[in-house]
C-alpha cells in the first residue's frame, strides 16, 4: 500500500474516532445535568421517585439539627413558596439562615423531600450583591 495512502488512511480513522468520541461526550454532559428548580416549581410538578436540585434560601428559624440529620425549609428567592427538607450528611461552615442553599432532593411523601446524602451545597453571597444594596439604601 501506498505510503501517502496510509496516512490519509490514518487521518480518516483518528478523525472519525474524536467526532465519535465528542459527541460521546456531549450527549453524557446533557444527559447527565439536571436543571435546579425554585420551591415553587418543585411544588407544582415534583414526580415520586424522581431526584431534583432544588435551589433556594434557608428560612429563618427553620433548621433543626440532630445528630447529622437536618430538618429546615427552603424557600423562593421572593419568599412565596417554601418546601419542608430532611437532609443526612455533611454540611458546609456557612450553612445558616437565610443563606442561598442547592440539595439534590426526592419527594418523600406528605409534601416532605428528603436530600440525597452530602448533595448540599452552600452559596456564597456575592460582593456585587452586597454592593448593589448598599448604592440602593443611600
Amino acid at each position: 500500500m501506498d505510503p501517502a495512502r496510509k496516512r490519509r488512511a490514518r487521518l480518516v480513522v483518528a478523525l472519525s474516532a474524536a467526532v465519535i468520541l465528542a459527541v460521546a461526550l456531549v450527549y453524557t454532559s446533557f444527559s447527565a445535568s439536571s436543571e435546579a428548580r425554585s420551591p415553587s416549581q418543585l411544588l407544582a410538578s415534583a414526580d415520586a421517585g424522581k431526584s431534583y436540585q432544588l435551589t433556594g434560601k434557608v428560612v429563618d428559624g427553620s433548621i433543626e439539627k440532630s445528630g447529622t440529620t437536618y430538618k429546615f425549609r427552603i424557600r423562593d428567592r421572593d419568599g412565596t413558596a417554601s418546601v419542608p427538607i430532611t437532609y443526612t450528611g455533611s454540611v458546609a461552615d456557612t450553612f445558616r439562615a437565610g443563606r442561598e442553599v442547592i440539595v439534590t432532593v426526592k419527594p418523600g411523601g406528605d409534601g416532605q423531600f428528603v436530600g440525597e446524602k452530602d448533595s448540599l451545597i452552600t452559596k456564597c453571597p456575592s460582593k456585587f450583591q452586597e454592593q448593589q444594596s448598599k448604592t440602593q439604601s443611600t
